[in-house]
């Protein structure tokens, strides 16, 4: 913004971006109450209730799939609209479920509205990116997940102490509305495609729903994400296991500052220096704070290991973002967007089931360290599949697919 640079916080950048933080602090509001609210009010076994939140991201995958397909033949801003006003309609029925099966059922068209919405706003924001700064605009976008993530599940808890699901679902239902009212003012850059484009994207094939070139960032993804599903799901049982509740109460909101902090500097080095630069440290961060979160002794070593895995994860996550958009023709970058998110949501939403039947034989430490191999394995994946095949520095404004050349 400064200088000659090309100004990044535009009005219709700042919609989308709130749009897109309200959308995802709906989301986790959501994911901490509904396992109490399937229980206390339709007697919910504890493996229904925990389906009851999960199946959420069933529905996301779906429309995901499709909605990355769909956008650039139907415009983003109908797919955005058709998408928030699915989300406000989906909260509203949350008032009238009356079991199990409907509780089920909404959740899981409610995760297809919200993936619709999700994906219609990241497309968006990527298009109103300049692409000298892409690297530094998506990481910036992708903090109004990190600070949902941080304070969502606190909000959701709190109200789950002291009030009931239906404040939340009330509080929810506000901020769909919000996100629907505010989307009425922001101006979209929609993308003209060619007779042959059309023809190409209207095709019933696997790169319709896929975009082969993000695939490899995308695999490397998952395996991240895997890899951070252990922390979201099992240290607070690990936190008890070696008598540090209190810290690790701090442990999120302490990774959301350091990828806040670094945001800035994390996206400006990828735009000028190439995404070598970015994410082989980023990676090495991650390898060794999930080491020193396997040998932690003492609050200070879990709240360093935050911190680590804040520079690290939390860097990967945009930049990885950011490179399968870089590499992708301007008319799939929808379809990038909707690929990188559906390795990510896979890799968080079959960790926690996979290591829940690995953990109770090598114990939390164990898992931990296994988990450290698991990103070491990942650091290689991305050397072969892609940082030997880089040069040093790719300055972002002669990369072909950029969504900045919308």
């Amino acid at each position: 913004m400064e200088g000659t640079k090309e100004k990044l916080w535009t009005k219709n950048f700042l919609i989308v971006f709130g749009v897109n933080f309200l959308l995802f602090l709906c989301f986790y509001l959501l994911m901490v109450i509904i396992p109490v609210y399937a229980k206390e009010e339709y007697g919910a076994s504890t493996g229904m209730a925990g389906f009851a939140s999960s199946i959420f991201v069933l529905g996301a995958l779906i429309g995901r799939l499709f909605g990355g397909s769909v956008i650039e033949r139907i415009g983003r801003k109908k797919l955005l609209f058709i998408g928030l006003v699915a989300f406000l309609v989906m909260t509203a029925l949350y008032f009238f479920i009356t079991g199990l099966t409907s509780l089920l059922l909404v959740r899981l068209l409610h995760g297809i509205a919200f993936a619709f919405a999700s994906t219609a706003t990241g497309t968006i924001s990527a298009s109103l990116i300049p692409k000298s700064r892409h690297g530094e605009g998506i990481g910036y976008y992708g903090v109004s997940i990190i600070i949902a993530t941080a304070i969502g599940p606190f909000i959701g808890m709190m109200i789950t102490e002291h009030a009931t699901a239906f404040i939340n679902f009330i509080i929810c239902g506000v901020f769909a509305f919000i996100t629907l009212l505010s989307a009425l003012f922001v101006k979209v850059p929609e993308l003209s495609l060619s007779s042959d484009q059309k023809k190409e994207l209207s095709q019933f094939k696997l790169s319709n729903f896929l975009e082969v070139k993000a695939i490899p960032i995308s695999a490397i993804s998952f395996v991240m994400a895997f890899g951070y599903s252990s922390i979201l799901s099992y240290l607070t049982f690990y936190a008890e296991e070696i008598d540090l509740v209190s810290a690790a109460s701090f442990f999120f909101i302490l990774y959301a500052v350091t990828v806040i902090c670094t945001r800035p500097f994390t996206g400006k080095w990828f735009d000028q220096k190439g995404h070598n630069f970015v994410i082989y440290p980023a990676i090495l961060f991650y390898i060794l704070g999930m080491l020193l979160l396997s040998q932690v002794h003492s609050g200070t070593m879990l709240l360093l290991s935050a911190v680590l895995i804040g520079l690290g994860y939390g860097t990967i996550q945009a930049s990885a973002q950011a490179l399968a958009i870089k590499v992708t023709p301007s008319h799939r970058i929808a379809l990038a967007t909707s690929t990188f998110y559906i390795f990510v949501d896979v890799g968080i939403g079959i960790g926690p089931f996979i290591l829940g039947f690995i953990t109770p034989y090598i114990g939390f430490r164990g898992m931990y360290i296994l988990m450290t191999i698991l990103l070491m394995a990942g650091i290689l994946l991305y050397h072969f599949w892609i940082g030997r095949k880089s040069t040093r520095k790719e300055p972002a404004n002669q990369l072909d697919g950029s969504a900045g050349s919308l």
